[in-house]
């Protein structure tokens, strides 16, 4: 079974070393091989508004045993037909262009596989056939069986994010692509054996390794010494990533316009795109061009443990709050922010109105005023609002009146606060549907109309609450460089 890097990420590294090449790649665009992955009205998406000019690439290394690739030591079409999503990576760029974000899913995290119609790798096309949604699936058997759109669900409901960018590229592509860089250093505390590929590196230390035995070092999963197999080997490829990002942003890679160009030429042949181009690819490198290696930060999807049948278990609640403080744009453990590139101040965040009728409200006091709930409670329900519940707030008295809201109801949370003058919003990921009122020490005690339902609310501050991470969430900052 076969891991690769992000090889996407490398590529475009690669590319943005020099300004050389970019008149060449916008030549090839034509030259991309086109499939259906993404779906751009997605339900999954979480708050949208805050997500708004983000750029996520969904990125995916195949394990197809075909063709040249079977040539590679990846096995034969016998081992294992098809093509498996052996590495699941999402880069997110936000709007402001200040940092990076790696993501790295294991490929046997144990996920809930749609409804979803075949698909066949060899011929990059969807099949007639129609598999059930199924529990208990393997993360890279989705791919296996329904594809990139298959694939492309399950990320999109385990994560939230807004995916606007699909690349797919084959081992054999890999080790082309990293020859045509000249190979890219890398270091390594002990010497890496693996009971499956042999001896990859003989010894510890700083050293340069060329395609071959790049793709060797990014695939182990069996590695004397390593207790991890995956969790290792994802490792690995971050290190890499990071090892090639450094010495890209400080001019040491692909100089030579040849070079350059054969890499592209390795790129088109080896990658299947959806809503991907010259530009985008170019906006990317732009974006990472005047940025330091700090800024980049690689995280790993934490589990807690296995299944019966071998799958990792997710752990869905700290998975929410990564992805949670990615699109907040939180602080990451290790990071060093570049200078947002946008000078201008950030949109303001923009809804449409709800029928007050729909939002299930629950009242909670935080004022240190008795009664203040139920008053406020009686005043919403005749401006139409629903009343969940009422009662004191959770933290106690608190300064500041705000409207709590789960992921997917901000509509209903900014209709609530046109009838809450002065409160703000702040999302919450323990309310489900609920709407929650919590009246600070500022609050009036004045309750008006909301404005009509299918107007636009542009004039309600949104703060962000804080998100803890766990702390022993697996990341890497690509400034990092363990020979140092």
């Amino acid at each position: 079974m076969i891991g690769r890097a992000a090889l996407t990420v490398l590529s475009v590294l690669v590319l943005v070393a020099t300004g050389t090449g970019w008149s060449y790649l916008h030549s090839t665009t034509s030259g991309f091989t086109q499939v259906s992955a993404l779906d751009d009205n997605s339900e999954d998406v979480i708050d949208s508004s805050a997500q708004l000019g983000d750029e996520n690439f969904l990125l995916v290394g195949t394990d197809t045993r075909a063709g040249a690739n079977g040539q590679l030591g990846a096995g034969s079409t016998i081992d294992a037909e098809g093509s498996r999503a052996d590495t699941v990576m999402l880069v997110n760029i936000p709007k402001n262009r200040s940092r990076v974000v790696v993501v790295s899913f294991p490929r046997d995290l144990d996920v809930t596989r749609p409804r979803c119609n075949g698909w066949d790798n060899e011929k990059v096309e969807y099949t007639d056939e129609v598999f059930p949604s199924a529990f208990g699936d393997k993360l890279n058997a989705v791919y296996a069986l329904g594809g990139p759109k298959c694939l492309f669900n399950v990320i999109s409901k385990m994560t939230g994010l807004s995916i606007n960018h699909f690349i797919s590229i084959d081992f054999a592509g890999f080790e082309a692509m990293v020859d045509q860089v000249g190979g890219v250093d890398v270091c390594s505390a002990k010497p890496i054996v693996d009971g499956v590929l042999g001896t990859i590196l003989e010894n510890s230390g700083r050293q340069h390794i060329s395609g071959e035995t790049a793709l060797n070092y990014v695939r182990a999963r069996h590695v004397y010494g390593e207790e991890r197999s995956d969790y290792d080997r994802i490792n690995r490829q971050q290190r890499f990533l990071a090892s090639l990002l450094r010495g890209t942003m400080s001019s040491k890679v692909l100089l030579d316009p040849g070079k350059l160009r054969g890499f592209i030429e390795e790129f088109t042949r080896h990658t299947w795109v959806d809503q991907v181009d010259t530009n985008d690819l170019l906006m990317l490198g732009r974006s990472l061009q005047k940025m330091d290696a700090g800024a980049v930060t690689f995280l790993t999807i934490p589990t807690a443990g296995t299944t019966s049948y071998g799958n990792e278990i997710p752990r869905e609640s700290d998975i929410k709050a990564i992805f949670r403080a990615i699109i907040d744009d939180q602080p990451l453990p290790g990071e060093k922010k570049a200078t947002p590139t946008e000078s201008h101040p950030a949109d303001p965040p923009e809804f449409v109105a709800v029928d007050p009728s729909t939002v299930s409200v629950l009242v909670s006091n935080g004022s240190g005023v008795n009664g203040m709930a139920g008053a406020t409670a009686t005043d919403l329900s005749n401006a139409g609002f629903t009343i969940y519940s009422t009662g004191n707030f959770s933290e106690g008295q608190v300064t500041e009146t705000k409207i709590r809201y789960a992921p997917g109801y901000e509509a209903e949370a900014a209709t609530a606060a046109t009838a809450i003058p002065g409160a703000h919003l702040e999302s919450a990921d323990d309310l489900g549907g609920i709407i929650e009122v919590v009246l600070g020490t500022d609050f009036s005690g004045s309750v008006t109309s909301p404005i009509p339902a299918g107007d636009r609310i542009t004039d309600v501050s949104v703060s962000i609450a804080p998100v803890t991470l766990p702390s022993d969430l697996e990341h890497m900052n690509a400034a990092e460089d363990i020979c140092n």
